[in-house]
């Protein structure tokens, strides 16, 4: 008598088998891709891991005849997309605080904008007297660029940008006390 659940069973492994050949033969490409996503190594092996994960627990969706790059490419990029998304909202602050106290504050006090802009215009000299070395580092980062992109752009390890910024501040801070 033929066992039918048998040669099902053993197909279904060989097939599985082969999906895992498949994919260890097409991941390498993946890796570029993470870094690129990520601009950072160790972000870049968490994503790349993730995502043969993924596709290791969804090869049922895979079909046959799919381009196994594309296929891996798309997970890549719906993970990286979705954290991305989770961290953007963990970062999102909610102000629940009752703002009863900003009513009738003005009768208290006045603006002085004249002092304010005295002293961001001394900030402003003081930063531009900073050593270029600490300057340039420091005025991308004040404009809101995060250090490995900054390491980017002046091809500088990361360490380096990160150790003038820290002076950067520490020279700002020095010079503004005194005023």
């Amino acid at each position: 008598m033929f066992n039918f659940n048998a040669l099902t069973i053993k197909q279904h492994t060989m097939a599985a088998f082969e999906f895992n050949q498949v994919l260890v033969s097409n991941a390498e490409f993946l890796k570029p891709f993470a870094v690129t996503l990520t601009r950072d190594k160790e972000e870049a092996k968490d994503l790349f891991q993730e995502t043969l994960y993924r596709a290791m627990a969804n090869k049922d969706k895979y079909k046959v005849g799919t381009n196994v790059k594309a296929w891996l490419y798309t997970i890549m990029r719906n993970i990286f997309i979705n954290g991305y998304r989770r961290k953007a909202k963990q970062n999102t602050i909610f102000d629940t605080t009752p703002n009863d106290f900003l009513i009738n504050s003005n009768q208290a006090s006045t603006l002085n904008n004249a002092i304010g802009n005295l002293n961001l215009k001394e900030v402003q000299k003081t930063i531009f007297r900073l050593p270029e070395i600490f300057k340039a580092p420091f005025l991308l980062y004040f404009d809101g660029f995060k250090y490995h992109e900054i390491a980017d752009m002046l091809s500088e390890p990361l360490g380096t940008i990160k150790s003038r910024i820290h002076f950067a501040r520490k020279l700002l801070k020095e010079q503004i006390e005194r005023f």
